[in-house]
């Protein structure tokens, strides 16, 4: 009778461990399925939607956000005659206002910045609050239906203002 308890006990410990180990192994299989793969990347893909607080007169702002729209992004609008203070209270530095502010993944994007350029920013995700391109440039997307010649975007945030760009 002892011998029959002592093998009933092991065996019970025997059966809750393969229990144990099949529900781990499973836990562990279905992390490395397919589905798990592609929700994983979802959630580390960078965002494709992007708010821009623009001057309701700036027919500039409705140009470049149909570029970015034929880029993939979903583009909303909000009319703002103060964006520019808007600019300046999220960091963008005075002289670097561009015509409109922008903001995609936790980032801000001040002016008329060509989509591989904020492809590249919210994929790198740098520690700064965003870039700027100061002013209008004529060679920029919105003023002109593509980028064409070089453009220097401009970094800014806690660390202060650098160049990010200059392509």
């Amino acid at each position: 009778m002892k011998n029959a308890l002592v093998i009933t006990s092991i065996a019970a410990v025997a059966v809750a461990g393969g229990i144990a180990f099949a529900t781990l192994s499973s836990a562990q299989d279905s992390s490395r399925s397919p589905t798990a793969a592609i929700a994983a990347t979802e959630q580390t893909a960078p965002s494709r939607q992007i708010t821009i607080w623009r001057d309701p007169n700036c027919g500039c702002c409705d140009t470049y956000a149909e570029y970015l729209e034929a880029k993939g992004y979903q583009v909303t609008r909000v009319d703002d005659p103060g964006f520019d203070r808007r600019s300046v209270d999220v960091g963008v530095p005075q002289d670097g206002i561009g015509c409109h502010l922008a903001e995609i993944d936790g980032y801000y994007v001040s002016g008329l910045v060509p989509a591989e350029i904020i492809e590249r920013l919210v994929t790198e995700r740098p520690q700064i609050a965003g870039i700027t391109l100061p002013g209008m440039p004529g060679n920029a997307p919105g003023m002109a239906p593509e980028k064409t010649g070089t453009l220097k975007t401009y970094a800014f945030g806690e660390a202060g203002i650098s160049v990010y760009s200059d392509e």
